[in-house]
């Protein structure tokens, strides 16, 4: 199988401190991956190593097949990149900062205009950059990876500081760009974002994968007290361990007719990452 992304047994460190430790995993194409881990964590090392900017100490990056360390300018125009110090022209309009590189990418203008509306800056396009916001430079940064349709497109904490109406709009074009193939790299330390977006979510702190999988695997993984919760209609609420006697007694309560809600009590994201670290991840 062809994989968009394949490390294997990465390391990186900045003089005695330990960045990234061994790390491996491998990313297909049209796949939303998600490093989700606290600030600190390693997640933008990782993306540096991935599109070149920074070498590894050890193991192997490779990229669309192509060796991290010795990416080429057709590789380049096949990938995007949003990260918070993604370099913008400060004195330049937010439609001229895309148009310079609509013709570098050698891409239609015409998308410039449909972008800059999808992240919420159609208003504002022809504005100077330097008095934008952070979060609108954000969003122009987005705006900007997505020109030439990336085949992959790395998004460092993304939609941090932006509006729910933005971040539900991005998070849409996002996987409309993911039915077209294109592969996500995303590092966040939000949850939700994560649930609703990725196919698969890698545990990430202190630069290693503690666990990775789809929601569903990662919380029946941590499901260890398999307990439900029933809220009666007299306002009581009882706690029942899964097996046959407690399921003996929840017929007799749903026989009776005397159970407002009903629920698992399986584990969240931030839960089990709190389980896995000792700290949550803010």
């Amino acid at each position: 199988m062809s994989y968009a992304i394949e490390i294997n047994k990465l390391e990186k460190s900045f003089d005695s401190k330990k960045v990234i430790s061994d790390m491996s995993i491998a990313v297909k194409s049209g796949e939303i991956i998600g490093f989700l881990g606290p600030s600190g964590a390693g997640k933008t090392t990782t993306i540096k190593v991935l599109i070149g900017q920074l070498k590894q100490d050890a193991g192997i990056a490779r990229i669309l097949n192509q060796d991290s360390s010795n990416l080429n300018n057709d590789i380049y125009k096949q990938i995007g990149i949003v990260t918070d110090n993604s370099g913008l022209y400060e004195n330049l309009s937010a439609y001229d900062n895309l148009l310079v590189f609509s013709r570098i990418l050698r891409t239609d203008k015409q998308l410039i205009s449909v972008l800059l509306e999808r992240v919420g800056l159609g208003e504002d396009a022809k504005k100077r950059v330097k008095n934008f916001s952070k979060g609108m430079k954000q969003r122009l940064v987005l705006a900007r990876a997505m020109l030439n349709n990336p085949r992959v497109l790395f998004l460092d904490e993304p939609t941090s500081g932006l509006d729910p109406a933005t971040t539900k709009e991005i998070h849409k074009l996002m996987l409309e760009m993911k039915q077209n193939g294109t592969t996500f790299f995303l590092t966040t330390h939000n949850m939700i974002e994560a649930s609703k977006l990725c196919d698969r979510i890698a545990l990430f702190n202190e630069g290693k994968i503690l666990d990775i999988g789809t929601l569903e695997e990662l919380k029946q993984r941590h499901y260890i007290d398999r307990r439900i919760e029933i809220s009666l209609n007299t306002g009581q609420t009882q706690y029942f361990d899964l097996g046959p006697t407690s399921s003996e007694k929840i017929a007799d309560l749903l026989a009776k007719d005397e159970i407002a809600t009903m629920h698992s009590l399986e584990p969240s994201l931030e839960t089990i990452f709190l389980k896995l670290t000792g700290r949550g991840l803010e």
